[in-house]
C-alpha cells in the first residue's frame, strides 16, 4: 500500500491533540518510518476501507494510527493515539 498525502480534518487534528497528546508531524513521521499495516474493516464506500498503522516517531514513540485508505492513494486520518501493550508486541515482530 503506497500512501502519496494525508487528509486532515480539523475536528481530528484537536480531537489527537486534547485527548491523545499527539500532533500531526508525528502521525506523518511514523506513516514514514515503515509502518506495520493492516486492515481493519471495510469502509463505508466501495474501496476505501480502514487500516490501522503501526508505526514509531523520530522520537522513539509508538503510535496506532486509524486511516481510510482513499482510492486517491490518501489516507484520511481518523484517530491516532500510543500503542497498547498488544500492539506493541505486534510491531515488534515486523
Amino acid at each position: 500500500m503506497k500512501i502519496e498525502s494525508l487528509i486532515w480534518l480539523r475536528d481530528i487534528v484537536d480531537k489527537l491533540a486534547w485527548k491523545h497528546q499527539v500532533d500531526p508531524e508525528e502521525v506523518e513521521e511514523a506513516l514514514n518510518n515503515r509502518p506495520k499495516i493492516r486492515f481493519v474493516e471495510k469502509g463505508e464506500r466501495k474501496g476505501e476501507d480502514v487500516y490501522v498503522a503501526l508505526g514509531q516517531t523520530g522520537s522513539g514513540r509508538y503510535l496506532a494510527i486509524l486511516f481510510i485508505y482513499k482510492k486517491t492513494k490518501e489516507a484520511l486520518i481518523v484517530s491516532a493515539r500510543d500503542m497498547a501493550d498488544k500492539e506493541r508486541k505486534q510491531y515488534g515482530k515486523k
